[in-house]
């Protein structure tokens, strides 16, 4: 056959294709992830080195021989090496690619050697140009790729025909592989990136489809599992799990039963029945995620022996202290293999409930906390208020028996608004209901030595507030104020919108507050407590005290929740 360019342009595009068809191979593996975005950390970098060198060394291998050199491709190697691995890697590359070729001989070894070092610094420049004007998203542009390859073999032509001796047979070999090397170097490198742009775009929409999926699943199951980790619950969750993921059924369990199942195998698998799976019992046991592929690792039903089940994801609920408290599974029957995606999601899954379930605890914890404290100052409030106003009743009853059923009849309110107290919130309005029958008892027992101001717009009283939160107030004002004076004692209630906020302020005229580090009352501190836990930290309890001229307790809550 005689030597001529359109001659040697066939099998070195066949070379090309072989290069090619390794590439895609290998970019069904993870080997390629790391080459799918600019690699910037050394363990990318490593194995971007690693690949393209190998891709170079290729090159040359499978190349043909032509008078004094070699027709062959290593150029894309080398260029890509560097335009994704930047300078440093493109430098590395290009040396062990050079490296390689020298040590095969030849009057081009070195020249060939000096092409592949330069065609790797040529892609790192170009790696280093577009990442400093943030062009990414350039890097990964197939025609870009063949360009820079193209100038690449340029480079390599000169330096061949600089270095090179004879120079005459330098200048035939070069005139041979000029046309071969530019067509099969170039439209090798396009295709090469073309298939990294591939991979890319595939991970981007197995990332995306992954995302749309937590994300929607996070947004239905959000708060389901806060009341409570119990079936009616679970099956809320199964359902919306096995509605995104389209698994072949979906199961929840605690540590002993079923709790939820939805999907194929539905009339066999019992929510209340006790778990009979061996991989589920494993799983809690040993808080280990289990997986049988149903080839692998073979799964069984456990229940029905010819059930349509055949592989099976048991991930453990994890909650305090990485207790398992129970397990989610996904399941697929045996006609379709379990998805990768879906496994990583059930994962993903597993912790945003094992969160969920934290969390309701926690909230009920709280709240099991706020209503004790509640029952608490219920209990130091009354025996010691009911003391006192069975004291002032039986002093007026000989002088007064009209006023002492009076007295007996707001004592009666008081107690039983006290025991019918809301668990939550109430209306402004009743609670200054509820202070009044307490102030009624409070003035009549100090007769001429207490006044009080209630100074409350009515486009207030539908404001909703914690229960129980004016009258601890006024009674510290009372209890450790007024009374403590030889003069007569004022207290002022009164209320003022700020923004978009109820300031409501209890004010006496004694000055006698003192705060101590370990205990600031447990009315004030309570109160203060639980409208931070209703309304957040920009609310609550502040105290305000000009000594022995006045107390100020000012409590914030939010006006725009009316009844």
């Amino acid at each position: 056959m005689t030597m001529d360019p359109l001659n040697l342009l066939l099998p070195l595009l066949h070379q090309m294709s072989l290069c090619l068809l390794v590439a895609y191979a290998l970019s069904r593996t993870r080997l390629f992830i790391p080459l799918t975005r600019a690699t910037i950390r050394w363990p990318q970098r490593g194995a971007c080195y690693i690949v393209f060198s190998l891709f170079c060394i290729m090159g040359t291998l499978l190349g043909f021989p032509v008078i004094l050199g070699i027709a062959n491709t290593p150029a894309i190697g080398a260029v890509l090496g560097g335009l994704l691995g930047g300078p440093v890697v493109g430098l590395a590359v290009g040396l062990t690619g050079g490296l390689h070729r020298y040590s095969l001989g030849g009057s081009f070894a070195l020249a060939a050697a000096l092409d592949i070092v330069a065609q790797g610094l040529l892609g790192g420049l170009a790696h280093l140009y577009l990442i400093r004007r943030g062009k990414i998203r350039t890097l990964f542009n197939p025609f870009m790729a063949g360009f820079l390859t193209f100038v690449g073999v340029v480079i390599e032509l000169f330096i061949d025909l600089a270095v090179a001796r004879p120079f005459n047979e330098a200048l035939n070999t070069v005139g041979l592989i000029a046309l071969p090397e530019l067509v099969a170097n170039s439209v090798g490198a396009a295709m090469f990136m073309e298939i990294l742009v591939d991979r890319r775009e595939l991970i981007e929409r197995q990332s995306n489809a992954f995302s749309a999926k937590a994300l929607a699943i996070a947004a239905r199951a959000d708060g389901v599992l806060h009341t409570g980790f119990n079936q009616e619950n679970s099956m809320r969750v199964a359902r919306i799990i096995y509605d995104q993921t389209g698994v072949g059924a979906v199961a929840i369990t605690d540590r002993e039963k079923i709790l939820a199942f939805i999907g194929i195998g539905g009339d066999h698998h019992l929510p209340g029945t006790p778990i009979t799976s061996p991989q589920t019992l494993q799983a809690i046991a040993n808080n280990q995620v289990f997986y049988a592929d149903g080839n692998e690792v073979s799964y069984q039903c456990s229940i029905v022996p010819n059930c349509r089940l055949g592989s099976c994801l048991v991930i453990p609920l994890v909650g305090e202290d990485r207790h398992v408290i129970g397990t989610i599974k996904l399941y697929e029957p045996k006609t379709k293999l379990f998805s990768t995606i879906n496994r990583t999601l059930g994962e993903g899954i597993a912790k945003l409930l094992s969160n969920q379930i934290l969390a309701g605890r926690y909230e009920q914890q709280k709240t099991l906390l706020i209503q004790a404290e509640l029952k608490l100052l219920h209990a130091q409030v009354n025996p010691h208020f009911l003391f006192n106003t069975l004291n002032t009743i039986s002093a007026v009853t000989d002088f007064d028996p009209g006023k002492a059923r009076e007295l007996i009849g707001d004592l009666s309110i008081f107690l039983r608004n006290n025991l019918k107290r809301p668990a939550e919130e109430t209306s402004l309005s009743e609670e200054i209901e509820h202070v009044m029958a307490y102030l009624r008892i409070e003035l009549a027992r100090f007769s001429g030595q207490l006044s009080v101001d209630i100074d409350i717009p009515d486009a207030f009283r539908s404001v909703r507030l914690p229960s129980f939160t004016l009258q601890p107030l006024v009674e510290n004002a009372i209890k450790h104020g007024t009374s403590q004076l030889f003069k007569a004692g004022r207290v002022r209630i009164s209320a003022r919108k700020e923004d978009r906020d109820l300031a409501l302020d209890v004010e006496d005229n004694a000055g006698l507050y003192e705060r101590r580090p370990d205990d600031d009352g447990l009315g004030i501190s309570l109160v203060d407590r639980r409208i931070k836990n209703c309304y957040g930290n920009s609310y609550g309890v502040t105290i305000t005290c000009k000594r022995d001229l006045s107390t100020l307790v000012t409590v914030r809550v939010p006006a725009g929740a009316t009844s």
